[in-house]
């Protein structure tokens, strides 16, 4: 493997608090789920968690490259939990409609990753000028029309991942990238236009444009570490931090069984049916995860020597879709076990939120070998989704009954089949990582 993947720092403690007020901020879509559990409310609900979720990321990535955890970096934390902590709280007037507070609240989460970047890092100017264009973008989205707000968070979202991770790699590929002459349509054998010398197309000089890149060249690029030293991400303490979102994020699924059980009158088979399947979905949702992904991820950007790119691919970009298949499963399961009339949404939040988060931990990725095992792997992920058809043969509880005893079915394959994946990625992290490219 490669050396300089970080120095294996840890998750410090003011990184633990300003998580918990994020989760009590991106917390409140699953509410949002359970009081509208249709399209509408799906849509909504994941609208306000991307802005959060990328505004975690940039927090995250500032202490992974840069915290010391000395006073100033934990003022800038600390100071940061006041605007996660504002949008928290208007959330759900946010998802009516009354979105001013919680757009302002997140331009002063990004007001506050700009000056943290330059205060605590000095030289990552491009950084903070990329948050320093979201505050700007979030600031304006809160006084147009829909459309146009749209447009700027997009905007913002997209530029803050360019500067903040991806942009390393297009430095990369401007310097090592390979090249090739670009030359006009009369140009002859021996590369001579008429009318002018080799490699001169009507009086210009050849262009010289970046060569398409194979896959293998898009892996092997990832795989090459970083010049600057401070552009390499620490392994260790991303994959500590996202392991311990996931956990916490788990825990909105436990709370999610745990308080329609305390709010429950009788404890009747109903009761008992509900709380115990409910926290063994959430036990088989911690295996799956731990078991096979948070240890490949380690390894492999840790064989990366702390690529940015790879650090996006894994952990910033590629755990979005997990940390909001949770939010959607606790949402579902709430309603599974409110003991109000259950609403045929219910079902699909839970169907679909174990079918996303399933092709987000890339557990089963190893059936993608073969033509046959991506048709399989297709069946599966689509059966999953369609357990929700069960709903009008049996209720929502049956339906949580069957997704469970499904993720545990998963959980034992994934356990079956985790040794000799860690084994491959231990032996040839890149010839993993190409090879799960290629059945891609």
């Amino acid at each position: 493997m490669a050396e300089g993947a970080g120095t294996g720092k840890r998750v410090t403690w003011v990184e633990l608090y300003f998580d918990l007020i994020f989760v009590f901020a991106v917390g409140q879509s699953a509410h949002i789920m359970v009081a509208d559990p249709d399209w509408s409310g799906f849509g909504r609900a994941l609208g306000l968690f991307m802005p959060l979720w990328w505004a975690w990321i940039g927090f995250v990535i500032l202490y992974n490259r840069h915290g010391d955890d000395r006073a100033t970096q934990r003022l800038f934390m600390l100071a940061g939990t006041l605007p996660c902590a504002v949008a928290a709280v208007e959330t759900h007037a946010a998802a009516d409609g009354h979105a001013t507070a919680f757009i302002l609240a997140l331009a002063g989460i990004r007001l506050v990753l700009a000056v943290g970047f330059l205060v605590i890092v000095g030289r990552s100017s491009w950084v903070a000028l990329g948050y320093g264009l979201s505050t700007v973008a979030f600031a304006v989205s809160a006084v147009v029309p829909g459309p146009w707000r749209i447009a700027l968070w997009v905007f913002a979202l997209l530029q803050e991942a360019a500067h903040l991770l991806l942009r390393d790699d297009d430095r990369g590929r401007r310097r090592g990238g390979s090249t090739r002459t670009v030359r006009g349509p009369s140009a002859g054998t021996d590369g001579e236009v008429a009318g002018g010398p080799a490699g001169v197309t009507a009086g210009r000089p050849a262009r010289e444009r970046p060569a398409r890149r194979s896959r293998a060249a898009a892996v092997r690029a990832r795989f090459r570490r970083p010049v600057d030293p401070a552009r390499r991400v620490d392994a260790a303490h991303l994959a500590e931090r996202f392991g311990l979102m996931m956990i916490i994020l788990l825990g909105e699924v436990v709370i999610a069984v745990g308080e329609p059980a305390a709010e429950a009158a009788e404890h009747d088979a109903h009761y008992w049916l509900g709380l115990l399947s409910g926290l063994v979905l959430a036990s088989a949702l911690w295996w799956l995860y731990f078991t096979a992904a948070a240890p490949i991820n380690e390894a492999v950007l840790r064989a990366s020597g702390g690529h940015p790119a790879m650090a996006y691919g894994l952990y910033a970009g590629g755990h979005l879709s997990s940390a909001f298949a949770l939010i959607t499963m606790a949402a579902g399961v709430s309603l599974a076990l409110s003991g109000e009339e259950e609403p045929t949404g219910a079902a699909w939040l839970l169907t679909i939120g174990l079918a996303v988060y399933l092709e987000g931990t890339r557990g089963l990725t190893t059936w993608r070998s073969s033509r046959p095992g991506r048709v399989l792997h297709t069946v599966v992920i689509g059966g999953t989704v369609c357990l929700a058809l069960l709903r009008p043969l049996i209720s929502t509880l049956g339906v949580l009954l069957v997704a469970t005893a499904w993720a545990i079915t998963l959980a034992a394959y994934v356990s079956w089949r985790a040794p000799e994946r860690l084994r491959q990625v231990n032996d040839g992290p890149r010839a993993f990582l190409h090879s799960s490219a290629a059945r891609d």
